[in-house]
């Protein structure tokens, strides 16, 4: 994984597991690794990674119970709001970026379109 420099590292592996969750790549109930693994697994700090999944749990999306290894929660709607939260942040992070160089929002839906079917296109070639 490599870090933006501009924004905290925990933020950016809270992001990571939460774009995992959402994209299925982790599923319901599966476990993660320890806090200690994910630290030297990337190359953080522990107190970074135990941060990290306080926040998790914190947001129900991980299950920790003593001397176990912390599982996804099975919670799908959960899930879904963790979901919508990444939606809606990656459309206002676009959003404020497209407005602040005024373009209409004919020629973005025209040109999101075509990037997105390009973008689908390619996910089928591979």
């Amino acid at each position: 994984m490599h870090f933006d420099q501009r924004t905290s590292i925990s933020l950016q592996v809270l992001d990571w597991f939460k774009k995992r969750i959402v994209m299925g790549e982790l599923k319901k109930g599966d476990t993660i690794p320890s806090r200690r693994a994910l630290a030297i697994a990337l190359k953080i700090h522990p107190n970074t990674a135990q941060k990290v999944y306080k926040e998790l749990e914190r947001q129900q999306l991980i299950t920790t119970e003593r001397y176990v290894l912390s599982r996804v929660t099975m919670d799908q709607s959960v899930i879904d709001q963790v979901r919508t939260e990444l939606l809606n942040n990656a459309v206002k992070q676009f959003v404020g970026s497209i407005h602040s160089i005024q373009i209409s929002l004919e020629e973005v839906l025209i040109n999101f379109e075509k990037e997105y079917t390009i973008r689908k296109g390619s996910e089928l070639d591979a």
